[in-house]
């Protein structure tokens, strides 16, 4: 096993054990209400020996929810349950990050539960939703009014602080997967004509104050961005290769000046000229994460560290079925496999059962 994915890494403020992350997944088990329980508790702890967890999409404001059984981090009761996430997690000697998560047009105004939902033009994403009243298309949302942005950006501030509060290591701000910020940023999803869509500039604006008016709140050393371009996700396309990169570099570009923790790409190639050069602009230590309808593979990650393409690696399904991932990978024991059945399940099967290799 290369000596990379064990060795230690920090990220601002925030020191690895190794370079192994546990990337963000939706498990939506956190009820009506958002909150986070002892089966998160349960989850989280048996995963702490990864160098960095990132949590599970959270919502800021419940307008920016986008799942039933998806946590929030908005109120007090959410707040003191993500505590006794951190605690068990800091307990056991991990690290953990909040994922923070404004969904924008994929919700429903079933689900969000605010009369609407917004988007940075009114054009609605393909594809359904679940509500408690059963499947329905999602709908064509509001276009956010630019008074009103502002407002967004303070939520993700506030979910910062809140998230800080709760005794989380940091924040990132998700800025990927097709959701509201990677919407301003898809010039499929933005059409807008004012100062927040049109050009790569305007397009990446909202991202880049998010991020700003976060790591001003509670510092850049804690406060990390994840990003997918070209993912061409939940239609948040993205497939003029000259405007993709001309975007990203805006944004970048304009944060590299803060001192982010980290960025936290999702790619297909990490070893591509595209990638390469947001890492290099950024001027933040990279976790790269290749998979998403495929799981990064022990010999993808061991080869992205060996190659030195990132500085940490984000897995998912591997982490989520093995919560000894990291002695697994390195011993070369045999891995449980994911069963996407219980992915969405609201008890701990295929969350909280899966076994290690101590028993």
């Amino acid at each position: 096993m290369p000596s990379d994915l064990l060795a230690p890494l920090q990220l601002g403020a925030v020191r690895l054990a190794n370079r192994l992350v546990m990337a963000p997944l939706t498990r939506l088990r956190a009820g009506d209400q958002g909150i986070p329980g002892d089966l998160q508790v349960e989850y989280y702890r048996q995963r702490a020996s990864l160098g960095l967890i990132v949590t599970e999409g959270t919502y800021p404001i419940r307008e920016g929810r986008t799942w039933i059984g998806q946590p929030g981090i908005e109120t007090p009761e959410q707040i003191a349950g993500w505590r006794r996430v951190a605690d068990e997690v800091h307990a056991a000697g991990g690290k953990i990050v909040m994922q923070v998560m404004h969904g924008g047009r994929i919700s429903h105004p079933a689900i969000s539960e605010s009369g609407r939902i917004v988007a940075p033009s009114a054009i609605a994403a393909p594809g359904e939703t679940r509500t408690h009243q059963g499947k329905a298309a999602y709908p064509v949302p509001q276009e956010l009014p630019v008074g009103e942005i502002a407002g967004i950006v303070g939520a993700f501030v506030t979910a910062a602080r809140n998230a800080m509060a709760a005794g989380m290591d940091g924040v990132e701000i998700h800025g990927a997967n097709g959701y509201l910020l990677h919407q301003f940023l898809s010039p499929a999803a933005n059409t807008r004509t004012d100062g927040f869509g049109g050009s790569p500039e305007s397009r990446a604006r909202l991202a880049i104050e998010v991020v700003t008016a976060v790591a001003a709140a509670i510092g850049a050393g804690r406060t990390g961005l994840r990003i997918s371009p070209e993912h061409n996700i939940q239609g948040a396309l993205e497939t003029d290769p000259a405007d993709v990169a001309a975007t990203y570099t805006v944004l970048a570009e304009a944060l590299a000046p803060l001192g982010l923790a980290f960025l936290d790409i999702l790619h297909a190639d990490p070893a591509g000229e595209l990638v390469q050069k947001l890492r290099h602009a950024a001027a933040a230590p990279v976790i790269l994460n290749t998979g998403f309808a495929v799981p990064t593979t022990r010999e993808e990650a061991t080869r992205i560290l060996a190659d030195g393409l990132g500085d940490a690696v984000a897995v998912g399904r591997p982490a989520l079925a093995n919560p000894d991932l990291l002695t697994r990978w390195t011993t070369g024991a045999e891995e449980n496999t994911a069963d996407p059945s219980t992915f969405y399940t609201p008890d701990g099967r295929g969350y909280t059962d899966y076994p290690s290799l101590a028993g």
